[in-house]
């Protein structure tokens, strides 16, 4: 049998070359922060069928397109609303009719205003979620749970982007795109508002931030969440989703954050919860408080596999699981 052996070399730049480099990058003119960061960032991606997802607009955004007009789940954060716009006329030159927002966070509904004046919604139209109250050609619609109207009010969110479309039950359901579509409110998880959209002909789940890939569970106990309620809704999307072929394909589910999963990719990520909601249980069993949970690391050989940032590290998901065991959830009101 020959051997082959690869020879690597060296390229030496005259110093000449580097310096003359150096002094042409310096003359060129700058490009604003602002500018690289849009440029090229909006990407449509196409899932199934008349399904897409848009990403680079803040969070995910899912786009189902039909001879009905155009349905969003989310609109982004609004700094790129009008490449969102422009994406989706690249695909349609249908209307847009309606955007479901998954909760109340910005960077799922900052783009409401701007995207709902880019549509129309459909004149009295009753989907099961209350009549339209205000100039029905004027907008797209927007569609929430009533939590997150709540929020979105208190927040004194300008009236052009409120979802003034809202349900209060644990499900709703509507029939767009010849595509029955349905709504599931998850209480008490990532907020008190987070509702999934589940596209039952094409068999793709809009999750919102109940399952993201690109960090740990993300619990907003301040707006009502509960890790608990969390890790429900990872059961819920793991009971809703169902598998091609060993356990891969099949039900597509688009993350409020991240890459686009299936079952195996949410099971992945539920079951890295349930082990460290396990641990946290067993240190609490043992009388631990909550600095010594913290300092016992409960979760530290999973954190390589999650993004950490200042607004939501590894010693904060322990905390909130933490805190979601030690202190008994509140009962619902009647």
């Amino acid at each position: 049998m020959s051997r082959h052996r690869t020879r690597v070399m060296s390229l030496r730049v005259p110093a000449i070359v580097v310096a003359a480099l150096a002094a042409w990058i310096a003359a060129s003119p700058a490009v604003p922060a602002a500018q690289r960061a849009d440029q090229n960032q909006v990407h449509v991606l196409p899932v199934r069928g008349n399904i897409y997802m848009i990403v680079g607009a803040g969070a995910n955004i899912t786009a189902q397109i039909g001879s009905d007009g155009v349905l969003l789940v989310d609109s982004g954060s609004g700094a790129n609303s009008e490449h969102v716009i422009a994406a989706i006329r690249k695909l349609t030159d249908r209307p847009i009719r309606w955007i479901i927002n998954t909760h109340f966070h910005q960077d799922h509904v900052g783009g409401n205003g701007a995207i709902a004046n880019a549509g129309e919604s459909v004149p009295q139209l009753s989907i099961g979620v209350g009549q339209l109250f205000r100039d029905a050609e004027a907008s797209a619609g927007i569609v929430a749970h009533e939590n997150v109207l709540k929020r979105m009010s208190a927040a004194e969110t300008p009236s052009d982007s409120l979802p003034l479309n809202t349900f209060f039950l644990n499900e709703e359901e509507m029939f767009f795109n010849g595509e029955p579509v349905q709504l599931i409110h998850q209480a008490n998880a990532h907020t008190d508002g987070d509702v999934m959209v589940f596209f039952r002909r094409s068999d793709v789940l809009a999750t919102g931030d109940l399952f993201v890939t690109n960090s740990y569970p993300v619990i907003d106990a301040a707006a009502g969440g509960r890790f608990d309620g969390y890790l429900a809704a990872l059961n819920e999307i793991v009971h809703i989703a169902i598998p091609e072929e060993k356990q891969e394909g099949g039900t597509w589910v688009i993350p409020g954050h991240g890459r686009l999963s299936d079952e195996a990719d949410v099971v992945d990520v539920r079951d890295t919860a349930t082990i460290v909601r396990d641990r946290v249980q067993a240190l609490i069993n043992a009388g631990k408080t909550l600095e010594q949970v913290r300092a016992a690391k409960p979760s530290l050989d999973h954190d390589d596999r999650f993004r950490s940032t200042p607004e939501w590290t590894p010693e904060m998901f322990v905390e909130a699981v933490y805190r979601s065991l030690a202190q008994p959830a509140p009962k619902p009101a009647r």
